[in-house]
C-alpha cells in the first residue's frame, strides 16, 4: 500500500471541513455507469473505490492540490478524491500558477506526488480555484467553496431535468467552468459522462456519441459555427443541447431551436460566469421562439435584479446592471497565497452586464457596464487591447459589436491599408480571436459622448468598410513601415535596412512587422532593397507559422530567464551571457555591412547612445530618489574602475557596461584600415581569431587562480561577443563545428555551475546552427514586445521585482516585463516627438537637416 503524503501543520488537520457531496457519495449510485473512456466503462461503485484509494493517499491534513485538467478517468479520480477529502484544488494548465500559489501536491503517473512546497494557509471551506474566463496567465483566481459547487451542480441538474439515464460528452475543457459544470451536475444525479478530447468538427466525436448513447452536449457560440460548417450530427438519443459562454445572436438561437424541434431535442440557452461557479440564468426551451434574445430567469435557489448605472446607456428605459444573489456566488478573488485563508466575502455578484427585464419577466443582456467583452467563450479585456494598439501609435476605441459576434476597433485618422492591417493583427494576437471576428473600422475621430468619454454604443454599431479604404501599394506600405521603425523621414524603394542605419534594437521590431506583412523573410533581407522585398513577397502565402530569427527568440527567452531568476520564480542563470553573443552577431550583421566607413561609424555611435544614454538617465534618477547607486554606475564605469568582485547594487548593470565597452572596442578596432581590410578578406577566420584572443585572458584567470569576478567582467567575457560575431560568418558545417568546439571549450568550468554553463552552451549553439526557428504566427507579437523591450526590462526590473519577490514571484516577472515594455514605448514616443519638433524648428528657420527628418505619427 502506498504510504500517505507527509502531513502538514497539525492545526490544519483538525480544522473542520466537509467533502463535496457528489464526490463523497458516489457509491450511492451503485453499479450504474459513471464514466466512459474509449472501451472502458467505470461504474459508480468502481469509481467510488478508486476515489477512496486516492483520497487515502492525500491524508487527513487539508492540502492545495494542483491538477492539470484532462478528459481522462485518471484526472476525474484525482479531482474527485481531492474534493471528497475536503482539499482545495487549483485547476489549471498553467503549472507556473500552481507553483506561485504553493500547491503542495500534484497528480503524476497514477498517483499523488508531493511537490516539496509547504501548503499555504487554507480556509476550511475552500474547495476549488479557477481562472476567470480568458484570464489564463493572470495570477487572479476565483475562490469557490463546497456549498458553491454543490448548490450550482444541484440547480443545473434541476432546471435541465437531469436523471440517472442521461449521458453527456466532453465537448468543452474541464478547467472551463462551463465544461466542469457538466461533470458536476451529471455526477450529482448518478448520470454518466463520455470522456474525449475530440473536436466537435471531427466526425469521430459524433460516431463515439452515437455508439455510447449520448443524450446531451454543451456548446459555446463558436461550437455552433463549427457545426454549421462541418455539418450537424445525427444523434437518435440526443435529448438536449445547452449553450453558454457568450451571447448567441437571437436569429441563431431561433434557428438552432427550430432544428432541435425537428430532430426531437431542446435547446437550453444559459448565462453564467466563473464567479458564480458556472450558471446564473437559463431560458426555458419553450420560450426560445418568443424571446430568442433573452437569458431567461434565475436558476433555482438564485435571484436576479437590476441596479441603476451612470452614463448615457443607463438612461435607457429599464436598463441597469445585472446583479445576482445565490449560494453559488464565489467566496471572492485570490490575488496571492494570503487570500487562500480568507472566508466568503460576497453575498451578491455584480456581473458587469447591462440588462433589462421584458414584459414576460425574462432578463435580456443589452451591453457591458465594465470594459470587457465576451466573444467565442473568451473574456476580452478591452482596455488591454486598446493599450496594446496605443503602443503601436494608433488612436483607437474598442467595443463588442451590437450583435455580439465581433470585436470592433474604431481606428482614428487616415484610413490606409497598412494601419488597418497592423491594428487588426495586433488585436488578433492580443485576444486570440479568429481574424474574421475583428473588425477594424477607420473613423475621422473616435466617437465620444458630451462628457468626453468614448461612446461605446456608437463604436459597437460601426461596420467595417468594404471597398472605400485607400490601399497603399506594396512598396509604399513597406517604406511607411521602415520610416516608422527607423525614425527616417525620407525612405525610398532603393533603401535597405543596413543602409538606413538599422541596428539590433530596430531589427527586432522591423523584422517582425515585415514578417506579419510579407510572410517568410529571406535571410539576407537587411541588405535587400525595399522594392526587391515588395516584389519578392508578391503573392506570398501567410501560414500559421513563421521563420523567426533565432536572435530575436534568444533575446526574449534570455530576458525572461534573467528576470524570472531574480524574482525567485525559478533559477535558470546564463541569459545575459547568451545576450552578449546575440549582441556580437548583431554587430557583425548591422555595423560591418553596407554604407561608407563614416556612415557605419555614425550608425554605431547612434546605437551605442541608444543604450548608454537611457541607462545613465535611469541610474541617475534612481540615485537621486533612493541613493541606491553611485556616480560610477551613472557613468557606466563600475566595470572599469570599481571593485573587481561582485557587490550589489553597484554591479546591477554589469551587462550594459560590458555591452557598451565591447561595442566601442569592436567599433574602434574595425575603423583601422588594415584591420577592416583583413576582416573583409577573411571574415570567418578574423572572427574566430577574436574568439581565440578573447579566450586567452579567460583561461589565464582560471589557471592563475584569479580571485576577481570572472563571469561579469568585460575582459573575461569578450569571447562570447566574438563568438556571436563568428556565428554570422560561418558558411558551412566545418566552420560551425570548429566554432562550436571553441565555444563549448570556453564554457567548461567558466561559471563553476554546470547547469548555467549548459544553458549558455545551448544558446550559443542555437545561434551557430539555427539562424531561424519555426514559430507560431499568433505568438509573434508577444515575443516581439519582450525582445524589443529587453534593454529596458533589464534596466528597470531591479526597481520592480523586489516588491513581489517574496510574495508572488510570477507577478514580479510579469510586472517587470510590462514596466520595461511601457518604458521602451515611452522612450520611443518621446524621442520621435523630439525629432519631429526639432525638424519643425529647423524648417521654421528656413533650414533643413537630414538627421532631423523623421516621420510624425500622422505619416505612420
Amino acid at each position: 500500500m502506498t504510504p500517505p503524503l507527509p502531513t502538514s501543520a497539525p492545526d490544519r488537520a483538525t480544522r473542520p471541513r466537509t467533502g463535496v457531496g457528489f464526490a463523497a457519495d458516489l457509491a450511492q449510485h451503485g453499479g450504474r455507469p459513471a464514466l466512459v473512456a474509449g472501451h472502458e466503462v467505470v461504474s459508480y461503485d468502481d469509481l467510488a473505490d478508486r476515489v477512496a484509494r486516492a483520497r487515502a493517499r492525500l491524508g487527513s491534513a487539508q492540502r492545495l492540490v494542483g491538477l492539470v485538467p484532462a478528459p481522462t478517468i485518471e484526472f476525474v479520480v484525482a479531482y474527485l478524491a481531492a474534493l471528497a477529502g475536503g482539499h482545495a484544488v487549483l485547476l489549471s494548465h498553467d503549472e507556473v500558477l500552481a507553483r506561485a500559489y504553493g500547491a503542495s501536491t500534484t497528480w503524476a503517473d497514477g498517483g499523488f506526488t508531493a511537490t516539496g512546497r509547504p501548503d499555504p494557509v487554507l480556509h476550511p471551506d475552500l474547495r476549488l480555484l479557477l481562472s476567470t474566463s480568458g484570464s489564463t496567465g493572470s495570477p487572479k483566481l476565483v475562490r469557490l467553496s463546497r456549498s458553491n459547487i454543490e448548490s450550482n451542480a444541484g440547480a443545473i441538474a434541476s432546471y435541465l431535468g437531469l436523471t440517472a439515464d442521461d449521458r453527456a460528452i466532453t465537448t468543452l475543457p474541464l478547467d472551463y467552468c462551463y465544461g466542469l459544470s457538466v461533470l458536476h451536475s451529471h455526477l450529482a444525479v448518478g448520470a454518466s459522462l463520455v470522456l474525449t478530447d475530440l473536436s466537435v468538427a471531427e466526425s469521430a466525436l459524433w460516431d463515439l456519441a452515437r455508439a455510447t448513447g449520448v443524450t446531451s452536449f454543451a456548446g459555446v457560440p463558436f461550437t455552433f459555427d463549427l457545426l454549421d460548417t462541418a455539418g450537424w450530427p445525427a444523434l437518435p438519443t440526443l435529448r438536449q443541447v445547452t449553450q453558454a459562454g457568450g451571447r448567441l445572436a437571437p436569429d441563431r438561437v431561433a434557428a438552432v431551436a427550430e432544428r432541435g424541434r425537428r430532430e426531437g431535442w431542446d435547446l437550453i440557452v444559459m448565462y453564467g460566469q466563473t464567479e458564480a461557479t458556472a450558471r446564473m440564468a437559463y431560458l426555458p426551451p419553450d420560450l426560445t421562439d418568443a424571446h430568442p434574445g433573452a437569458i431567461g430567469v434565475a436558476i433555482p435557489g438564485g435571484a436576479l435584479h437590476l441596479e441603476p448605472v451612470d452614463g448615457a446607456v443607463g438612461h435607457a428605459a429599464g436598463v441597469g446592471e445585472l446583479v445576482y444573489t445565490g449560494p453559488n456566488v464565489m467566496m471572492g478573488y485570490a490575488h496571492g497565497t494570503a487570500d487562500l485563508a480568507r472566508g466568503a466575502e460576497l453575498t451578491e455578484l455584480r456581473t458587469g452586464d447591462l440588462a433589462r427585464q421584458n414584459d414576460a419577466g425574462l432578463f435580456e443582456v443589452v451591453g457591458r457596464s465594465s470594459r470587457f467583452a465576451k466573444l467565442f467563450g473568451k473574456r476580452i479585456d478591452l482596455d488591454r487591447v486598446e493599450n496594446l494598439l496605443t503602443l503601436d501609435d494608433h488612436e483607437v476605441a474598442c467595443a463588442e459589436s451590437a450583435d455580439a459576434t465581433r470585436l470592433v476597433v474604431a481606428l482614428a485618422g487616415e484610413a490606409d491599408r497598412f494601419a488597418i492591417d497592423e491594428a487588426a493583427a495586433t488585436a488578433v494576437a492580443a485576444t486570440g480571436l479568429p481574424e474574421h471576428a475583428v473588425a477594424v473600422v477607420p473613423v475621422a475621430a473616435v466617437p465620444r459622448l458630451p462628457n468626453g468619454k468614448v461612446d461605446q454604443a456608437a463604436v459597437s454599431r460601426l461596420e467595417a468598410p468594404r471597398a472605400d479604404v485607400r490601399a497603399l501599394s506594396p512598396v509604399d506600405a513597406l517604406t511607411a513601415v521602415y520610416a516608422a521603425v527607423l525614425g527616417r523621414h525620407r525612405v525610398t524603394a532603393d533603401d535597405t535596412f543596413t543602409g538606413l542605419g538599422g541596428d539590433s534594437l530596430s531589427y527586432v521590431e522591423l523584422s517582425l512587422r515585415l514578417e506579419s506583412r510579407l510572410g517568410r523573410l529571406p535571410s539576407d533581407w537587411p541588405d535587400r532593397t525595399i522594392g526587391d522585398l515588395a516584389a519578392s513577397a508578391a503573392g506570398a502565402r501567410r501560414s500559421r507559422w513563421v521563420r523567426l530569427d533565432t536572435g530575436i527568440l534568444l533575446r526574449a527567452a534570455a530576458i525572461v530567464m534573467i528576470v524570472g531568476s531574480h524574482t525567485n520564480l525559478f533559477v535558470l542563470a546564463g541569459g545575459a551571457h547568451v545576450l552578449l553573443a546575440v549582441a556580437g552577431a548583431n554587430f557583425a550583421r548591422f555595423h560591418l555591412a553596407g554604407a561608407e566607413r563614416s556612415e557605419r561609424r555614425r550608425n554605431l555611435t547612434r546605437s551605442i547612445a541608444r543604450i548608454a544614454v537611457p541607462t545613465a538617465l535611469w541610474v541617475a534618477a534612481v540615485l537621486l530618489i533612493s541613493g541606491q547607486y553611485g556616480w560610477r554606475n551613472v557613468l557606466l564605469l563600475n566595470d572599469a574602475i570599481g571593485r573587481r568582485t561582485w557587490h550589489e547594487p553597484e554591479w546591477h548593470f554589469w551587462f550594459i557596461e560590458v555591452l557598451v565597452y565591447l561595442l566601442v572596442g569592436a567599433g574602434a578596432l574595425t575603423t583601422v584600415a588594415r584591420v577592416a581590410a583583413w576582416e573583409r578578406r577573411s571574415p570567418y577566420w578574423f572572427a574566430v581569431g577574436l574568439v581565440v584572443a578573447g579566450l586567452v585572458p579567460r583561461f589565464w584567470a582560471t589557471a592563475s587562480g584569479y580571485d576577481g569576478d570572472l563571469i561579469h567582467s568585460s575582459l573575461f567575457v569578450a569571447w562570447l561577443f566574438a563568438g556571436g560575431w563568428a556565428a554570422t560568418r560561418a558558411r558551412h558545417a566545418g566552420h560551425r563545428l570548429l566554432l562550436s568546439a571553441l565555444l563549448v571549450a570556453g564554457l567548461v568550468g567558466f561559471c563553476d555551475d554546470p547547469v548555467r554553463e549548459a544553458t549558455i552552451a545551448l544558446g550559443l549553439l542555437a545561434l551557430v546552427w539555427l539562424p531561424y526557428v519555426p514559430f507560431p504566427r499568433a505568438l509573434i507579437g508577444v515575443v516581439g514586445q519582450v525582445a524589443g523591450a529587453s534593454l529596458y526590462v533589464y534596466l528597470t526590473h531591479w526597481q520592480v521585482y523586489p516588491h513581489f519577490e517574496h510574495r508572488l514571484p510570477v507577478a514580479g516577472l510579469l510586472a517587470s516585463l510590462l514596466v520595461g515594455i511601457a518604458v521602451w514605448r515611452l522612450v520611443d514616443h518621446v524621442s520621435d516627438r523630439g525629432r519631429v519638433l526639432g525638424r519643425r524648428h529647423w524648417h521654421g528657420l528656413g533650414a533643413s537637416h537630414p538627421q532631423l527628418d523623421t516621420p510624425s505619427k500622422e505619416t505612420r
